[in-house]
């Protein structure tokens, strides 16, 4: 049977599930694991194909040509497994079959609801990605932040799913920040008490707190964050910013992610193998000419826009020992006159 994991996040957008998820999926990998990932978007646009970049960020195509969150991009270079259209699901997906369906009869009459027709169909999507992938675990990160209209829908089905698969079958990773105020030297905890207490409100009981943090917590605030969210001490998870993205499966690692998951979970696995990892790493940090390479687009303004782009160029860097540093120029300031100087 599949084990499913839910990713949410609190406090702040950006706060780094995406690569939490990633990171996390790679070190279940590496314990022998068939790891397959989900993205739900409580956007109502059907999908990111027709979103403007500026705002998203670039579309990320799978090989079955679903046009998808960037997300998807970080779950696959750190999965290495080819993601599917069941991987990525919006409101406005899921509200467009509704409505379909509605209109052709398929619903026999019924009042069309929230609670159980759009919920249904998000659970059936979980399922269904489960059940192509043959995943021993789904990871299935939840967009936005607690609190939002638009994510209601999407965190009453997963609590469903807890309801109906079990608490052994089912994890809730809660991902927030607790900032560090300079003027009185110390780490905040009330926010992310604050967020948990919202996502209690609405039937889920996070099993572990992610910690973003620019800054290392000591025990007092790991432990008041354990005490205040009815979580277990070592399920509150130190993460911080580090200077490379690959290098945040080592830290979770170290700080016993994976570890728990499979505790709690009831995993049997291998420890993980991070060698491999870990050589990348210090290839990343060793190198040392730089490279410098124009990208000549539209969207420059906002890098994201161009993400797997980015990413390639720096994983060929990595490959060569090299820094990319990349100059961005803007296609519309580009003229006969001016290209071989911009260039």
């Amino acid at each position: 049977m599949t084990k499913f994991i839910f990713i949410t996040g609190g406090v702040v957008s950006g706060i780094g599930k995406g690569i939490t998820a990633a990171s996390l999926g790679r070190l279940l990998k590496q314990r022998g694991l068939k790891v397959a990932s989900q993205k739900l978007d409580p956007y109502i646009n059907v999908d990111p194909g027709t979103m403007s970049p500026f705002q998203h960020g670039e579309v990320f195509v799978t090989d079955d040509g679903a046009e998808t969150d960037l997300d998807l991009g970080h779950y696959e270079r750190f999965i290495d497994e080819d993601l599917t259209e069941f991987s990525n699901l919006t409101s406005g997906k899921v509200y467009w079959y509704v409505l379909n369906c509605e209109r052709s009869g398929g619903y026999l009459g019924e009042t069309v609801q929230v609670i159980p027709h759009i919920t249904g169909e998000i659970i059936g999507f979980i399922y269904a990605g489960a059940e192509k992938s043959g995943a021993d675990v789904l990871i299935t990160e939840i967009g936005g932040t607690t609190g939002d209209i638009e994510s209601q829908p999407f965190l009453e089905a997963i609590r469903q799913i807890s309801l109906a698969k079990g608490r052994e079958n089912c994890l809730f990773i809660h991902v927030t920040l607790v900032p560090y105020l300079k003027g009185s030297n110390e780490h905040k905890s009330k926010p992310t008490q604050h967020s948990v207490k919202e996502l209690r409100s609405m039937g889920i009981s996070p099993d572990i707190i992610i910690a973003r943090a620019d800054e290392p917590l000591d025990d007092t605030i790991k432990a008041k964050i354990s005490l205040f969210c009815n979580v277990k001490r070592d399920c509150v998870i130190e993460n911080l910013t580090v200077p490379c993205l690959y290098e945040a499966p080592l830290m979770l690692n170290e700080s016993g992610l994976d570890e728990v998951v499979c505790r709690e979970l009831n995993l049997r696995t291998k420890d993980p193998d991070l060698r491999e990892w870990r050589d990348m790493v210090q290839k990343i940090r060793k190198r040392q000419r730089e490279v410098v390479i124009a990208i000549v687009g539209k969207y420059v303004k906002l890098p994201d826009a161009y993400l797997s782009i980015i990413e390639s160029l720096n994983h060929a860097g990595y490959d060569t020992g090299s820094k990319v540093r990349i100059k961005w120029v803007e296609s519309s300031n580009l003229t006969k006159q001016n290209v071989a100087d911009e260039l």
